[in-house]
C-alpha cells in the first residue's frame, strides 16, 4: 500500500543507509506507543535524528521514550503536525480518518506505515527475520541473545522488551545485520527482504484483516517470495499447517537458491535445547529456542556460546513474566505477567504452565483482545482454558482504530460456554476490573480451591497488565 506523499523505493535505494536521503533529521510517530513502533522510535535515536510523536493513551513505553530524549503527546490532534518534520510514520492500526495522519498526508515529508519503513532497513542490513502466528518474540530474542554472546552485534528490533538490552525492545549493533521480528499482521512482513528466516508456525490469526486462513497461508508464502536469494529458511516441522505448505514452499526455494532447514523437538539436538531451556516452562519455548539454536549456528556462532545464552535466558516482557508475590489467606502467590490472545497461544502457555508447576493450583484471569478475533474463533477458545483450576474473565478490550462494532460473542458468553464444560472448578465473570480484587481475596474460602500452592496469571493483550500492577500494591 502506498500513499501520495510516501517516497517510492528508488528515493532510498538499497545499499545506501536507510533515509539519509532526508536532510531534515527529525521524524514524527503516530501512535509511537506501540511495541514495533517505539523499537523503530529507538533505532532512528541512535542516528542522533530528532524523534518525536503521539499515542492515545500514557503508558510505560511512552514514559521510558520520554526519558530517552522523545517528546510524546498524549492525544492525537491536527495541530501536532506542524513545524519542519523530515518523515512521518504511523502505526498501521491508525484509521486514515486519525487527525495527525489526514493531516500528515497534505504534508510534503514522506509518509510511511511502519512495516513501509522498516521495509527500507531490511534492503540494508543483512536481515534475520523470524515470523509466525505464535512464538516471534520468544524466537527473535533469542536468536539476538545468542548472536550477542557469539562476539557477533547484531541491530534489534523485537516486539517485546528484555533485560538485557536495557528493557528495551531495540539494541544498536555494529554489524551490519538486523534481528527483526517479522510479524504478518495486515500484511507487515509482505514489506521485508530479508537473507534468513524463521518460521516459527503458521495459524488462523488476525483473520479481521485476512478473512480467511487460505489468505494466511498466501501471505506466508509472499513472505518466502521476498527473502533474498542464497538465505536460509528454518521451518517448524510439528506445526501441521506450516507443514502443508512444504511443496510450495520448497518450489519457491528452489528458484532463490534457500537452503530449507526443518526443524522438530523429535530432532536429537533438540535435546540439547531442551536441557539449556529447562528453567523455562512450556514445550513450546524448546520449539522456540531450538529454532533460534539452527538459525545461530548458521549464521556462525559456537554451539557453547548459543546454549550459554540460552541458560542464561530470563524470559521477555509479558511472556510468563514473574512480577511478584502476593499473600491471601496465609498464602504466598506468585504472579505472572503474559501477553497471549489467540486460543492457539493460550492453550499453549496454560499447559505450559501446569507442567512446569507440577502440583500446583492455576488460576489465569484473561482479558479477550479484539471483539472479531472473539467471535471468529469463539470455539476455540471455549477450549483454551482446560489446564487451569480457576478462571477469571474480564469483558474485551476493544482495539482502537480496528473496530467499528460489536462482534457477535461477548466475554460474558464465553464464560457462560466455558462453565457449561465443567472441565474448570471455579468460574467467574467480572463486568470490571475492580470487582477482580474482592473476589482475588475470598476465592477458596468456601473450600473449593485454596490459594495454598497456586500461582496467578495474568493474561491478555490489552491493559491486564495495568491491573497486575495495582494487585500487586494491594495485596504483600
Amino acid at each position: 500500500m502506498t500513499h501520495k506523499n510516501s517516497t517510492p523505493s528508488h528515493i532510498f535505494p538499497a545499499g545506501s543507509p536507510p533515509f539519509s536521503e532526508i536532510k531534515e533529521k527529525s521524524v514524527y510517530f503516530i501512535g509511537i506507543g506501540g511495541i514495533g513502533m517505539s523499537a523503530l522510535a529507538r533505532w532512528f535515536l541512535a542516528q542522533k535524528w530528532a524523534v518525536s510523536g503521539s499515542d492515545v493513551v500514557e503508558s510505560d513505553i511512552t514514559r521510558a521514550l520520554e526519558k530517552e530524549g522523545v517528546r510524546v503527546k498524549i492525544g492525537q490532534k491536527r495541530a501536532h503536525i506542524g513545524g519542519s518534520t523530515g518523515l512521518f510514520i504511523y502505526n498501521q492500526a491508525i484509521s486514515e480518518k486519525n487527525e495527525e495522519r489526514a493531516e500528515a498526508e497534505k504534508k510534503k515529508a514522506p509518509l510511511l506505515s511502519y512495516a513501509e519503513a522498516v521495509g527500507f532497513l531490511t534492503r540494508y542490513y543483512d536481515t534475520y527475520a523470524v515470523a509466525g502466528a505464535h512464538g516471534k518474540s520468544t524466537t527473535s530474542s533469542l536468536l539476538s541473545l545468542a548472536l550477542v554472546r557469539a562476539k557477533k552485534s547484531p541491530t534489534v528490533i523485537v516486539g517485546t522488551l528484555l533485560s538485557e538490552f536495557g528493557g528495551k525492545n531495540f539494541r544498536k549493533g555494529s554489524d551490519r545485520s538486523l534481528v527483526l521480528e517479522a510479524d504478518e499482521f495486515h500484511g507487515s512482513f509482505l514489506n521485508y527482504a530479508p537473507q534468513h528466516a524463521i518460521i516459527t508456525n503458521i495459524d488462523r490469526e488476525h483473520l479481521d484483516w485476512y478473512e480467511r486462513f487460505e489468505n494466511v497461508q498466501r501471505a506466508f508464502l509472499e513472505f518466502v517470495k521476498n527473502m533474498r536469494p542464497g538465505g536460509s529458511l528454518i521451518l517448524n516441522k510439528d506445526n501441521a499447517r506450516l507443514r502443508s505448505l512444504a511443496k510450495k514452499i520448497a518450489s519457491i526455494c528452489e528458484r532463490k537458491n534457500i537452503t530449507i532447514v526443518w526443524y522438530s523437538l523429535r530432532d536429537r539436538d533438540a535435546e540439547k535445547v531442551r536441557r539449556a531451556m529447562a528453567h523455562v516452562s512450556g514445550t513450546h519455548m524448546i520449539s522456540n529456542a531450538y529454532a533460534a539454536f539452527l538459525l545461530a549456528r548458521i549464521l556462525g556462532a559456537k554451539e557453547k556460546d548459543i546454549l550459554g545464552a540460552f541458560r542464561a535466558y530470563h524470559g521477555v516482557w509479558r511472556r510468563m513474566e514473574y512480577k511478584g508475590k502476593i499473600k491471601i489467606q496465609k498464602s504466598a502467590i506468585d504472579v505472572y505477567d503474559d501477553y497471549a490472545h489467540h486460543p492457539t497461544e493460550i492453550a499453549t502457555t496454560l499447559k505450559g504452565a501446569r507442567e512446569f508447576f507440577k502440583k500446583k493450583n492455576i488460576i489465569c484471569a484473561f482479558q479477550p483482545h479484539q471483539e472479531k478475533r472473539l467471535s471468529i474463533l469463539f470455539p476455540e477458545f471455549i477450549k483454551a482454558f482446560d489446564s487451569v483450576h480457576a478462571l477469571f474473565l474480564f469483558p474485551v478490550y476493544r482495539v482502537a482504530g480496528r473496530e467499528a462494532s460489536a462482534g457477535a460473542h461477548t466475554a460474558k458468553n464465553l464464560a457462560g460456554r466455558i462453565a457449561a464444560r465443567k472441565k474448570i472448578k471455579e468460574l467467574t465473570y467480572l463486568e470490571d476490573f475492580s470487582m477482580f480484587f474482592p473476589f482475588l481475596m475470598n476465592i477458596g474460602k468456601d473450600g473449593k480451591l485454596p490459594y495454598r500452592d497456586s500461582v496467578l496469571i495474568m493474561m491478555g493483550a490489552g491493559n491486564i497488565n495495568e491491573e497486575t500492577k495495582k494487585i500487586l500494591k494491594k495485596i504483600k
